[in-house]
């Protein structure tokens, strides 16, 4: 049986069809996820905490996302709509909860908006300075391609271009591949010896080096889900797969599966390739795009280049999804907290215009603000983004997680073996001890204090607000699912 968010039989809205296959499913996930962006800029991250262990830390998070994907794959078994972790709260928690997760979420796409921005200005003015059209960049170059980018991103928020998104989707596709063959060709290379600067194949990857607390594995781990946010955008195509029971389960599992293996061989790759000890680890953590380099390196500098450009597109197009899902939140926000306001309405081309450029200005004043107050640059806002957003985005899987297990072992609307409750509960306890490491010790200085403050602020503004308006609460609920099923 189809559910609907309050438990009736769902209607599909008039401007959805069924008829997509498991692969557009995954297309659709997979292109979110942004693995070549990912891949090229998200490990640093990890490696400025974790050292040469940074492989291990995206094992950790690949299993975390393996157990997170069993939610959703239940989840979507029952509710087979448009959704997404903040209906699936709304509809097994309660909709403080729905609403809570909601607005979470709007700020998560907000934060990842700037992170993709921001990644695709690096990757940008690295391709540029890379074929000498701009040399001897300022600090600054980066801010002004991202900027950019946004400008872009906004008009076709504004005005949707099918031709384009596929295009942006085959450059993905292109540039994943093109970042596999680099890997296997370095990884060869390695192992026959004849690789560049003596590197060679070493377990010491998944490694904690001496002196690194293991616990810093949990720190680390979060440019790991970053890298993996958007495995689970499949769930949104509900209503418009053939088969919905089948194929978005499978696409979300198979899209998490591919990840973790994609994502744990290639930064093994790329740690190994530059090196295990200090310096390795230092160039890793200031290279401006991974596999690029080691595509110049390995291969041929043409390839490196290519791989560079493919990762600012990719950047871009999650930059683009991130801006269209936040600008319909908002606008779902405002069609009941304020009817006939200008960011209830939609524009010419059927689109939140008010709310996609609110979003966008949004975005841009906290580059500007991290850049001015804070002597940001764009890997700076890259990073701090990154974790303010991944750290909102746990929460509303830990939502997802318990309205997951109140749905099959407690209400026990389906019927799953007992057992099963071993896996919502595992990825609870990797969730819950992520959020607790972020948090406990609390950061003595900026920016980890102002990180964590700016995340879990956010979310308690929301949780306080929505428990005060319970009445608000229960609108927006109904609110953002119809307008999550009509995106």
């Amino acid at each position: 049986m189809t559910h609907s968010y309050s438990g009736q039989k769902s209607r599909p809205s008039a401007g959805l069809r069924r008829g997509l296959s498991i692969w557009q499913a995954v297309g659709i996930s997979v292109a979110l996820m942004a693995p070549s962006m990912a891949a090229n800029i998200n490990p640093q991250g990890t490696a400025g905490l974790v050292g040469r262990a940074t492989p291990l830390a995206f094992f950790l998070a690949a299993v975390a996302v393996l157990l997170i994907a069993y939610v959703f794959v239940r989840l979507c078994q029952y509710y087979q709509h448009a959704g997404s972790v903040y209906v699936f709260a709304g509809a097994t928690l309660g909709p403080q909860a729905g609403a809570t997760a909601g607005l979470s979420l709007l700020g998560t796409y907000t934060f990842y908006g700037l992170v993709t921005a921001s990644a695709s200005g690096v990757f940008g003015a690295q391709f540029l300075d890379d074929t000498n059209v701009w040399d001897d960049q300022p600090s600054w170059a980066g801010f002004v391609v991202g900027g950019l980018a946004l400008v872009l991103v906004l008009w076709l928020a504004i005005v949707p271009a099918r031709r384009a998104t596929t295009t942006l989707l085959v450059i993905e596709g292109v540039t994943v591949l093109l970042i596999l063959v680099i890997a296997l060709v370095a990884f060869i290379k390695m192992a026959a010896g004849s690789a560049p600067g003596d590197a060679s194949l070493t377990l010491d990857v998944f490694k904690v080096a001496p002196g690194t607390d293991a616990s810093t594995l949990f720190l680390g781990i979060i440019f790991g889900l970053l890298s993996f946010a958007g495995f689970e955008a499949a769930a949104t195509l509900g209503e418009e797969a053939h088969e919905p029971r089948r194929d978005i389960p499978r696409a979300i599992l198979g899209t998490a599966i591919f990840g973790g293996i994609y994502f744990t061989f290639v930064t093994a790759v790329e740690m190994m390739a530059f090196g295990t000890d200090a310096g390795g680890v230092g160039r890793f953590v200031h290279s401006s795009a991974l596999m690029g380099d080691i595509g110049t390196d390995y291969i041929a500098s043409w390839l490196g280049e290519t791989v560079t450009l493919g990762a600012a597109v990719s950047a871009f197009a999650c930059c683009l999804a991130c801006v269209v899902g936040a600008s319909r939140l908002l606008y779902a926000v405002a069609r009941d907290a304020s009817p006939g306001s200008a960011l209830s309405r939609t524009g010419r081309n059927d689109t939140p215009a008010a709310a996609a450029v609110v979003v966008s200005v949004a975005i841009a004043l906290i580059a500007l603000v991290c850049a001015v107050f804070f002597d940001a640059v764009p890997f700076d806002t890259f990073l701090w983004s990154g974790t303010i957003g991944t750290l909102i985005l746990l929460v509303a899987y830990v939502l997802a997680t318990v309205g997951c297990i109140k749905l099959l072992f407690i209400d026990k609307k389906m019927s799953v073996p007992t057992w099963e409750i071993v896996v919502p509960l595992a990825a609870l306890v990797m969730l819950g001890y992520t959020i607790w490491r972020n948090v406990i010790p609390f950061p003595d200085a900026n920016p980890g204090r102002a990180l964590v403050i700016v995340a879990f602020g956010w979310v308690l503004l929301v949780a306080v607000l929505m428990v005060a308006t319970p009445g608000l609460a229960r609108k927006l609920s109904v609110s953002l699912e119809e307008a999550d099923r009509h995106a």
